[in-house]
Protein backbone atom coordinates (compact mmCIF):
# COMPACT_ATOMS: atom_id res chain seq x y z
CA UNK A 1 0.00 0.00 0.00
CA UNK A 2 1.69 3.35 -1.28
CA UNK A 3 2.05 6.07 1.35
CA UNK A 4 -0.83 8.82 1.47
CA UNK A 5 0.96 12.09 -0.06
CA UNK A 6 1.18 14.81 2.44
CA UNK A 7 2.83 18.75 2.77
CA UNK A 8 5.34 19.49 3.47
CA UNK A 9 4.77 22.89 4.62
CA UNK A 10 8.03 24.36 3.64
CA UNK A 11 8.56 23.50 0.35
CA UNK A 12 6.76 26.21 -1.58
CA UNK A 13 8.32 28.94 0.34
CA UNK A 14 11.42 30.14 -1.71
CA UNK A 15 13.30 31.57 0.69
CA UNK A 16 13.44 31.72 4.83
CA UNK A 17 11.13 34.36 6.70
CA UNK A 18 12.44 37.15 7.52
CA UNK A 19 12.05 38.90 11.01
CA UNK A 20 9.48 41.04 10.97
CA UNK A 21 7.15 37.38 9.07
CA UNK A 22 8.47 35.74 12.16
CA UNK A 23 7.46 38.26 14.44
CA UNK A 24 4.08 38.12 12.55
CA UNK A 25 3.67 33.80 12.60
CA UNK A 26 4.07 33.65 16.37
CA UNK A 27 1.42 36.62 17.13
CA UNK A 28 -0.45 34.84 15.16
CA UNK A 29 0.06 31.38 16.67
CA UNK A 30 -0.04 32.59 20.22
CA UNK A 31 -3.79 34.30 19.69
CA UNK A 32 -4.61 30.56 17.90
CA UNK A 33 -3.08 28.99 20.88
CA UNK A 34 -5.48 31.29 23.32
CA UNK A 35 -8.66 30.49 21.56
CA UNK A 36 -8.85 33.52 19.15
CA UNK A 37 -9.81 31.98 15.75
CA UNK A 38 -12.04 34.90 14.21
CA UNK A 39 -10.57 37.73 12.42
CA UNK A 40 -11.83 40.60 14.67
CA UNK A 41 -10.17 39.53 17.50
CA UNK A 42 -6.97 38.23 15.85
CA UNK A 43 -6.40 41.81 14.45
CA UNK A 44 -6.88 42.88 18.50
CA UNK A 45 -4.60 40.29 19.22
CA UNK A 46 -1.94 41.77 16.68
CA UNK A 47 -2.59 45.05 17.48
CA UNK A 48 -2.14 44.67 21.46
CA UNK A 49 1.03 42.57 21.08
CA UNK A 50 2.51 45.42 19.39
CA UNK A 51 3.21 43.83 16.37
CA UNK A 52 3.75 46.11 13.57
CA UNK A 53 1.89 46.69 10.38
CA UNK A 54 3.10 47.05 7.06
CA UNK A 55 1.95 50.59 6.82
CA UNK A 56 2.86 51.77 10.65
CA UNK A 57 -0.87 52.02 11.44
CA UNK A 58 -2.90 49.80 13.49
CA UNK A 59 -3.80 46.20 12.32
CA UNK A 60 -7.66 46.24 10.76
CA UNK A 61 -9.59 43.35 9.22
CA UNK A 62 -8.78 44.70 5.73
CA UNK A 63 -5.15 45.18 5.88
CA UNK A 64 -4.55 41.66 7.43
CA UNK A 65 -6.42 39.89 4.57
CA UNK A 66 -4.52 42.18 2.14
CA UNK A 67 -1.25 41.41 3.91
CA UNK A 68 -1.80 37.56 4.13
CA UNK A 69 -3.16 37.44 0.41
CA UNK A 70 1.12 39.52 -0.78
CA UNK A 71 2.69 37.06 1.52
CA UNK A 72 0.97 33.75 0.28
CA UNK A 73 1.63 34.95 -3.02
Amino acid sequence: MDKPPYLNPHQARDREPDDWQNLLGDAIERAYAAGIHDLPGLVASLNEASVPAPNGQPWSAELFQREMKRLGA
